[in-house]
């Protein structure tokens, strides 16, 4: 991949934060930059245009909220029934409006693991140690 050098003049605050988490994280501060503007304009050729702005204001939400957006999960209905499906179409043939809903499910649950990968992402950048995926678990 090609890398072209870019200048940045960054407020005195920004940069000594944006340096503990290069020093939290191990990484330089030009890393550490270049892979924040990489998860705001993340590669989404392929989805929705409201998923791809959703995806893309997260980089503006505060660490609560991606904290939050880190544990979003389907509703327990949802996955009960994303499962009944799966397990049915093991036996047997779903109907077409069972193979539809069973779609409709699917994109909901790709949405929510591209929405939760986002928040995880954007913590990591920000210091926050995200190895223990305990930590997002949903609250109930």
């Amino acid at each position: 991949m090609t890398v072209h050098p870019v200048t940045v003049n960054l407020a005195e605050p920004i940069y000594r934060r944006m340096q503990r988490a290069a020093e939290r994280t191990q990484r330089s501060v030009e890393q550490l930059i270049g892979d924040a503007l990489a998860a705001m304009t993340p590669e989404q050729a392929e989805l929705p245009t409201n998923l791809q702005t959703a995806l893309a204001q997260m980089a503006f939400l505060n660490d609560a909220a991606l904290w939050q957006a880190a544990r979003t999960t389907l509703q327990l209905e949802q996955q009960q029934r994303l499962a009944a499906l799966h397990d049915q179409q093991q036996r047997t043939r779903l109907t077409l409006a069972e193979q539809a809903e069973e779609q409709t499910l699917l994109k909901l649950y790709r949405e929510t693991q591209l929405v939760r990968a986002q928040a995880i992402v954007l913590l990591m950048q920000r210091g926050y140690d995200v190895a223990d995926p305990e930590q997002f678990a949903p609250i109930v």
